[in-house]
């Protein structure tokens, strides 16, 4: 039975466009919504124009709200019977509240080589610490932030002339072809961990 999935962004969403390029053919899912919190965010215009089902759920009503603001994510996504959640630059730190129901059903990709550097300002942080690599991971995603089983990585060499952008950029080529590559396992059934060199 192929996989209904939805993809949460907050900006661009190129990590989106990868995935749904990728689920097509023989692949085993499909994407039917993109979720947003922010009504700006490229990558809501770019799945409207293909034909995808597209919410946005403004977070900043909310304030510290963030179950209210998450029992509206729910209400908007449980029309559309989806079996897989993927978090694609989604910038809002959801509570276990929302996450434990999808356990096992929802997956995230970060980019850093987890369990180094979770949270945010990941290549800043890896240049500053004198990493010979970085790279990035897609996880399962659980309560806990960026701390859930490991699916995948991909790893980059740090240059000694990088900068957080240049590092970043490099990462980014490198998620684009992970995180499609472990959807399409995942959606499968398949868990194991993929290594890309």
């Amino acid at each position: 039975m192929t996989k209904r999935v939805a993809i949460f962004l907050s900006g661009g969403g190129s990590n989106m466009r990868a995935l749904v390029e990728d689920m097509a053919g023989d692949h085993p899912a499909r994407p039917t919504l993109v979720l947003s919190n922010k009504a700006s965010a490229g990558g809501i215009n770019w799945a409207q124009e293909r034909g995808i089902a597209t919410e946005v759920v403004d977070h900043r009503p909310y304030g510290a709200d963030r179950a209210g603001f998450e029992a509206e994510v729910a209400a908007r996504i449980a029309p559309f019977e989806i079996d897989i959640i993927c978090l694609a630059g989604f910038m809002r730190v959801l509570t276990a509240g929302f996450v434990m129901p999808w356990q096992g059903r929802m997956i995230n990709i970060h980019p850093s080589l987890l369990p180094k550097y979770r949270g945010l300002n990941t290549h800043s942080r890896a240049i500053e610490a004198g990493e010979r690599e970085a790279g990035c991971t897609v996880h399962e995603v659980t309560p806990e932030l960026d701390d859930g089983p490991n699916l995948g990585q991909a790893r980059v060499v740090v240059r000694p002339d990088d900068s957080p952008e240049t590092l970043a950029a490099r990462v980014l080529e490198q998620e684009h072809i992970l995180y499609p590559m472990v959807l399409r396992r995942f959606a499968a059934g398949d868990t194991t961990p993929v290594h890309l060199p």
